[in-house]
């Protein structure tokens, strides 16, 4: 699996479980969601992803 595909599932993930935890468990559960959105949304421009670094820094 590439590191693209790994990124994409890890966010996938995070944005499923905070939408689970904000409906079921607290509504402040959302702002994960927005913060793996918006941390979507900047790397979309500055080709830099946190995730990405540490999947590298792993040996993904």
């Amino acid at each position: 699996m590439t590191i693209e595909r790994y990124l994409r599932l890890i966010a996938g993930f995070f944005v499923m479980l905070s939408v689970a935890l904000g409906y079921w468990v607290n509504p402040a559960w959302f702002l994960f969601t927005a913060f793996v959105g918006l941390n979507l949304f900047q790397s979309a421009f500055t080709n830099w992803c946190p995730m990405m670094t540490l999947l590298r820094k792993v040996g993904v």
